[in-house]
This record gives C-alpha cells, sequence and structure tokens, in this order.
C-alpha cells in the first residue's frame, strides 16, 4: 500500500453551471467573472501537489480527462490537503494573472509564452 497523489501541472475546474445546477461546490468551478489580479479559492477531491512558484494554467474540465485550453494564468498561493467524510481533499487559494479570451498559444511547458531564454 503507497500513499495515493497526484501531481497537477495546471488547475482544472469545472464550469460554473455545475454550480448553478446545484452539483458542484461554487469551489469547484470557475468564477462567472473571472479578474485580473483577484484571488479565488478553489476545492479539489484527492491529494494534489500544484507548483507554487509560478505561474500555471487555469483550464476546465469536463470530467474524464477533457480539458480546455487555458482559461487564465494563475498562481497558487496555498493548497492545503484535509479529509472530510473520509474522502481526501485538496483546498486552497489561486490568483489570476491573466485572463485568457482566445486560441493562442500562451504557455511553452509550464512557462508563459515569452520567458523562455
Amino acid at each position: 500500500m503507497g500513499i495515493k497523489v497526484e501531481f497537477n501541472p495546471d488547475l482544472a475546474l469545472r464550469n460554473i453551471v455545475e454550480f448553478k445546477e446545484s452539483r458542484r461546490k461554487i469551489e469547484e468551478c470557475i468564477p462567472e467573472n473571472l479578474k485580473s489580479g483577484e484571488i479565488y479559492s478553489f476545492l479539489k477531491q484527492d491529494q494534489r501537489n500544484y507548483w507554487l512558484h509560478g505561474e500555471i494554467p487555469l483550464i476546465e474540465t469536463e470530467g474524464n480527462e477533457i480539458l480546455s485550453r487555458p482559461k487564465a494564468s494563475i498562481i497558487i498561493q496555498e493548497a492545503t490537503h484535509f479529509i472530510s467524510s473520509g474522502k481526501i481533499y485538496t483546498r486552497g487559494f489561486y490568483k489570476v494573472i491573466k485572463v485568457i479570451n482566445d486560441d493562442d498559444i500562451h504557455f511553452e511547458c509550464f512557462d508563459p509564452v515569452g520567458l523562455r531564454k
């Protein structure tokens, strides 16, 4: 038996419709009016590790690894693991650096475009 931990190169949250239709908590969804400079909370099931030392993409997930292109460039400011009703969760806060509203390429691997030398 081992410790199950998932390493995530991005933060994948659900569409806000999932909250509006009472299928998810608001922290599990991308806010409706995402704004640069704002700080938002997130909640993910399972024990997850995120890179905390720079920008990562915020993406939308439909589940089953069906993922969108980046919706924003964010910095995870805090991630904490906890147990509730026998299940492990990761919750925390992220700051939106830049909202992305196009299909251009904004990341090279884990770096925002233009930062690599």
